[in-house]
């Protein structure tokens, strides 16, 4: 027999935690199951265990609204994360709601019960069933049991050893080596430098350069803001102060790319020899935040490359051969290590099949609903972050969304909230306009925007602030179902019978 709750919560990373949190604080009332795959929390933050895996964003903007981050470090490592992760989980009791190795296979919405019932496997394989009246999907936006490596000529020829950074060994040891990363990626640039302070001698070999900046580890605004004030406080002015310089910058790349890709440049110029050969290895074919832009802290990875430790070479591969690497310009890279940050492959919804009253629903050719929805879906939502800023901003925004949705409908004595599209005009776009290459792989598995709101992704916190805190819930949202609607169905059906 199925369990049921009010609210099932599918993935225990950042997104599901704060789901969690935002349930217990603004919907007591409701209970709530929080499934994890896994056995462990933190998502991204437990999976990844490559050297030196760290925030690409800062942790003011990254770490939960409601829990400061209070560590000296902005941009974190790995290990802090998933200390902070576990830390918030425990503080607000929401680890007592998780159940992990469940692994969500189905979910399948009927009308007449106005409820999801969703399938999964248990630790034992075993299948085991869930009912609830609101499913929320966490669970990130790339598919954990398989990494994105292209299909390199000659593989099996090379003599050393492949790893993917999604899948690195315990027991990899380093010291000593010639390793080549192949990428360009916030993994590569993190595991370069890191990889060479380990004592390696690392070849990064990319086929197009990435646009790289260097940031302090530390906030020293951030850091004197809370000597001075209660950490709650500090927390949220660092929180905005970043957010609305990130928003400036973004606005000021797109308004004048030619602009902000001379600046750009001429800060990884002031941190490498004025030799160095910067249109080659620095300068992208893109406009900045075309594609995400790289992060590096306390300019870690130029200082590798002065070292002599690191090395970067743009080109592209023909081939792998026994002793590592040969290129199509005849040069062979030796290596005793191939990494492969070749990227993520990308799978929305954790590859969960979905179905309404029977019939399966494809949503790679539904409309997003304000980023969080589908439409003529109901009662589900999911999370997926800023490809401009963090990933946690939107998936805070989505959870108190999704409480309004909630409460919302117990004052109307409704059981669905199901978003609609009613303007024949709308024009149909892709789902992100970015030209990363994890994207570009994943375009026609991925839902559909619009062109105008709330179809339309605003990729913009503030502007989503004002929207899904203070917006109203009613446009093109339908509330349907009501809460005595099925007691009459079946009252109706005694009778006959």
């Amino acid at each position: 027999m199925a369990e049921h709750f009010d609210v099932v919560v599918v993935g225990a990373g950042i997104s599901g935690i704060g789901t969690g949190y935002h349930l217990q604080d603004k919907c007591p009332e409701r209970s709530y199951v929080i499934l994890e795959g896994r056995d462990a929390m933190g998502g991204t933050w437990d999976l990844f265990r490559y050297p030196g895996i760290r925030s690409d964003s800062d942790m003011h903007t990254l770490g939960f609204a409601f829990h400061p981050w209070t560590r000296a470090k902005s941009i974190a490592d790995g290990p802090s994360i998933r200390d902070y992760v576990n830390e918030t989980a425990k503080a607000y009791g929401i680890d007592r709601h998780i159940r992990y190795g469940h692994h969500v296979k189905t979910a399948s919405w009927s009308t007449a019960e106005a409820r999801w019932t969703v399938t999964a496997t248990d630790g034992d394989g075993e299948r085991v069933a869930f009912t609830c009246n609101f499913l929320t999907m966490c669970s990130g936006y790339y598919n954990y049991a398989k990494g994105h490596t292209p299909e390199f000529s000659g593989l099996e020829d090379f003599a050393g050893r492949i790893v993917h950074p999604q899948f690195w060994p315990e027991d990899l040891d380093y010291a000593g080596k010639r390793v080549v990363v192949i990428g360009s990626g916030a993994t590569a640039v993190t595991l370069v430098p890191e990889l060479a302070k380990g004592g390696a001698q690392v070849t990064m070999l990319q086929r197009s350069p990435t646009y790289v900046v260097s940031r302090p580890g530390e906030d020293k605004v951030a850091n004197w803001l809370r000597s001075k004030l209660p950490d709650k406080l500090a927390y949220g002015i660092t929180r905005w102060k970043n957010v609305l310089f990130g928003m400036f910058f973004y606005n000021m790349a797109r308004k004048k790319p030619e602009r902000t890709k001379e600046r750009l440049l001429g800060m990884v110029r002031e941190h490498l020899s004025p030799d160095y050969d910067i249109a080659t290895h620095f300068t992208p074919r893109y406009n900045p935040w075309d594609q995400r832009l790289c992060l590096v802290p306390d300019a870690d990875l130029f200082d590798a490359i002065n070292a002599g430790t690191a090395t970067i070479v743009t080109d592209t591969i023909d081939r792998f051969v026994p002793e590592g690497i040969r290129l199509l310009s005849g040069q062979t890279i030796p290596a005793d290590l191939i990494v492969t940050a070749t990227g993520l492959d990308l799978q929305l919804m954790s590859g969960v099949e979905f179905s309404i009253d029977g019939a399966p629903v494809d949503l790679s050719q539904a409309l997003q609903y304000k980023g969080m929805m589908f439409s003529d879906v109901p009662n589900l939502t999911y999370t997926f972050g800023y490809t401009n800023a963090s990933w946690t901003l939107k998936a805070d925004l989505v959870a108190t969304y999704v409480c309004r949705l909630l409460n919302t409908m117990k004052r109307r004595g409704m059981r669905q909230a199901t978003p609609h599209n009613d303007d024949p005009t709308m024009e149909i776009e892709p789902f992100v306009n970015f030209s990363s290459g994890y994207i570009q792989r994943a375009a026609d598995r991925l839902p559909k925007q619009g062109t105008k709101k709330p179809w339309r992704l605003n990729q913009n916190y503030a502007l989503d602030v004002l929207a899904l805190r203070f917006g109203s819930v009613d446009d093109s949202m339908t509330f349907s179902n009501p809460v005595g609607a099925r007691i009459a169905e079946r009252a109706r059906e005694t009778l006959d019978a």
